[in-house]
């Protein structure tokens, strides 16, 4: 019972410190070294830096037999929790000769000088098992992760054509094993919180590398991670291991980077909006001088864009040779013809999103009208650019959705001009199917006429746009200056009758009239006005046959 309880201490104990393997992790040793077979005696030393060259094979030497079975693996050794180093074990049996004295090992890195071993067998040894398969292992050198060795295995001495040569990757910081135990793997743990009103991200780190600061930046992830400017040094002394980073908007290439302060410390990324996919298909540009329709994504994005037409159920249909695979680079349309019903599919994965830049009526380049023209319904091309239509006839059975054309023939429209459809003697469940012809991509607009009326006369959908005919604009606009003009006169008449009185009253005088006891005629007295009038008194005449005297009060 002690005992058990022991071994299960020690496993426990030596999970901590990091010496011993989990269920997944590399095979741990204590100590690197060379081992041979019972019975070989072997030893290691350096190999020369200018090694002596090859010379023919010796007696018994077979150059396809010499060396079998070799086989390279990766072990750990650990000097503490965080302290581990990978090295790579080299096994492998050869076929012993007393002419092989022993083997040479080389490994070699990118960038790297060649590490050579040299493994001498004793002559005892030699002798005594010459012509029998033996093995040698050794695990000392040291690999670091993620790289790829090249490993040269020859005899001792060198044996032309007698060689072994091979590559091997070491193991990559994906494993649970490396990112807890290997310094060059240790990138920490991150979390965060997402704050979508004050646009910031709560960012918490564990597992980091001990006794170093530590780097949090926001970056965009393209081929590198390209900072946005928003970056946090937390100090290895600090007790809150976290930051607040500030972000302008959540792009599914937007990531959080991480990394311990050392010299080309491994670095761990997360993107909290790797899913949001839709804010990508924003930023649809277009030229109308040169009629081109452009998209260039924010982020890298492997997707399909195709110009279609939406229909009346919501449905977009792909337009031919409409097609553009999505990566990084700007995409472009060339002779686009900017109509409401052209939109924009781009499809990542099984998603598919539609963008329709030219929904706002304002960008409509051109449209069938419908007016009014003496007492008929007159059916117009209307366009604001120069271009060429195709106008074709076609008839919609009964039940059916499908139209089936009858008849095409082309309209040239000048600029900012109308050109009318001669519809007489067409059937009345006849529609139009108009298209742009002078473009490469553009929708094509199909226009059903009404159903007869008790006439028998046949008229467009009262649905479509009603465009009112210029000669009503320009009468509507002659009555409404009528009356305006004759409203202005007859208030000037008004203005000019009320000046008049109010000058009569102010420069008038007010008259009496007095009867003289000695004559029959009336004379005119008038009130003197007050001396601020500043203007004579003229009496008005008498009234009676004598002129020839008025009295002035």
């Amino acid at each position: 019972m002690l005992l058990w309880v022991a071994l299960l201490m020690s496993r426990c104990f030596s999970g901590l410190d990091g010496a011993a393997a989990g269920p997944a992790g590399l095979e741990r040793i204590e100590e690197c070294g060379t081992s041979c077979s019972q019975g070989l005696q072997c030893k290691t030393k350096p190999n020369n830096w200018f090694p002596p060259p090859c010379q023919n094979p010796g007696e018994g030497v077979n150059r396809s037999s010499v060396f079998h079975d070799v086989d390279l693996s990766t072990v750990m050794r650990c000097e503490g929790r965080q302290k581990c180093s990978l090295h790579l074990r080299i096994k492998t049996a050869i076929n012993l000769t007393e002419s092989i004295h022993g083997l040479s090992v080389c490994t070699v890195t990118a960038g790297m000088m060649p590490n050579c071993q040299i493994f001498s067998f004793r002559r005892e040894s030699r002798h005594r098992l010459s012509g029998l398969k033996v093995e040698v292992e050794n695990d000392c050198t040291v690999i670091p992760p993620r790289e790829r060795v090249q490993v040269t295995v020859e005899t001792v001495p060198s044996y032309c054509g007698v060689t072994w040569t091979g590559t091997y990757d070491a193991p990559a910081c994906i494993s649970e094993d490396l990112r807890r135990h290997v310094p060059e793997c240790i990138t920490g743990r991150l979390s965060y919180d997402v704050n979508p009103q004050t646009k910031e991200l709560r960012v918490s780190v564990s597992d980091m590398l001990e006794d170093q600061d530590y780097h949090l930046r926001l970056c965009h992830r393209d081929f590198i991670c390209a900072g946005t400017g928003a970056h946090r040094l937390i100090k290895k002394g600090e007790r809150v291991m976290s930051a607040i980073l500030p972000y302008s908007q959540p792009l599914p290439c937007l990531c959080i980077e991480g990394w311990s302060d050392v010299t080309d410390a491994s670095r761990v990324q997360i993107c909290p909006f790797k899913h949001r996919l839709g804010v990508l298909w924003s930023g649809i540009n277009f030229d109308p001088l040169e009629e081109t329709l452009s998209w260039e994504p924010i982020c890298p994005v492997a997707a399909t864009a195709v110009l279609c037409q939406k229909r009346a159920d919501g449905v977009c249909v792909d337009l031919p040779h409409g097609s553009q695979n999505v990566s990084r680079k700007k995409i472009t349309f060339t002779k686009v013809d900017p109509h409401p019903q052209l939109c924009m599919k781009f499809t990542a994965g099984r998603r598919s999103w539609t963008r329709c830049p030219f929904a706002n009526p304002t960008f409509q380049a051109w449209e069938v009208v419908v007016s009014g023209q003496q007492g008929q319904k007159v059916v117009k091309v209307l366009s604001q650019v120069a271009a060429t239509f195709s106008v074709g006839l076609c008839v919609k059975p009964e039940g059916s959705t499908s139209c089936q054309i009858t008849d095409t023939y082309t309209v040239d429209v000048e600029q900012h001009n109308a050109v009318g459809l001669n519809l007489k003697g067409e059937p009345c469940n006849s529609c139009l199917q108009v298209k742009r012809l002078n473009v490469k991509f553009a929708a094509t607009v199909t226009h059903c006429l009404e159903q007869c009326n008790q006439t028998g006369a046949c008229g467009p959908d009262v649905s479509s746009r009603v465009s009112l005919d210029f000669g009503w604009i320009i009468l509507h606009a002659a009555v409404l200056f009528s009356g305006i003009f004759i409203f202005t006169l007859a208030l000037h008449v008004l203005l000019t009758v009320y000046q008049k009185r109010k000058q009569n009253v102010i420069g008038g005088c007010i008259s009496e009239k007095r009867t003289d006891p000695a004559s029959d005629c009336a004379v005119v007295v008038l009130k003197p006005q007050p001396p601020g009038h500043g203007g004579f008194l003229i009496p008005d005449s008498p009234q009676c046959g004598n002129t020839e005297k008025a009295n002035l009060i």
